[in-house]
């Protein structure tokens, strides 16, 4: 399974193609960062993103896109920017049918360092030993991008088992709910039927007795009782 990963961002924006194979198995395939200058109008940065990640999309075609979950920080203005390149990715896979997987950064380092809280130094060490390079990736939106697509692979699977988990749980609970409720139901269902029966018997003899009473009287007919 090929994983792309993107550590979104308008100045740089990382890019990182993982392979995976046997049980946490992973080599490199290519990584790079996407530059845009900051002169230049938002416009035409998001689209230098879009084709950049489109070009990758298409010459690796990888299974799946990882990309970093957007989360508020105290800088709005790289929030807005992360936010952009972040829908730009998100299109431009949909666009090709790849699905893609949104990370937290804690969760990312949680999976490549053991601790949710590393360092981006300590995250560059272990996808460097992680992946067996020769050097560091540099600059650390190179290696983010890498951690991503590692974090990627390696929670996935387990993360898709889960939610599989959960629904099939929440199926059976639901089956047994209609079970409980079954026999109650046979049970309103009898008693309507019951009312309904003897209201009809009420009203059957009430009609039979009614037209009794009203059936015109002939001469040679006996008088009729009141009791």
């Amino acid at each position: 399974m090929r994983v792309l990963g993107v550590d979104p961002g308008l100045t740089r924006c990382g890019l990182g193609l993982v392979q995976g194979g046997h049980p946490r198995q992973l080599a490199l395939v290519a990584v790079d960062v996407v530059r845009t200058r900051p002169d230049e109008e938002l416009g035409a940065r998001l689209l230098a993103v879009d084709r950049a990640v489109g070009d990758w999309l298409d010459e690796h075609r990888p299974d799946a896109v990882a990309l970093e979950r957007v989360f508020s920080q105290h800088n709005v203005r790289t929030v807005m920017g992360t936010a952009q390149v972040s829908g730009v990715v998100l299109a431009a896979a949909a666009r090709r049918g790849i699905p893609v997987g949104l990370h937290t950064p804690s969760e990312v380092k949680a999976a490549v360092t053991g601790s949710g809280r590393a360092g981006k130094e300590q995250v560059t060490n272990m996808v460097t030993r992680i992946l067996a390079l020769a050097s560091k990736p540099r600059p650390a939106d190179a290696a983010d991008a890498l951690a991503l697509a590692i974090c990627h692979l390696w929670r996935g699977p387990a993360a898709a088992r889960i939610e599989a988990a959960k629904a099939q749980a929440s199926k059976l609970q639901a089956g047994r709910t209609a079970t409980r409720a079954r026999p109650a139901n046979a049970a309103s269902g009898a008693t309507s039927g019951a009312t309904a029966k003897t209201w009809t018997n009420a009203t059957t003899s009430a009609t039979t007795g009614a037209a009794r009473w009203q059936t015109p009287r002939r001469a040679t007919d006996p008088p009729r009782s009141s009791t």
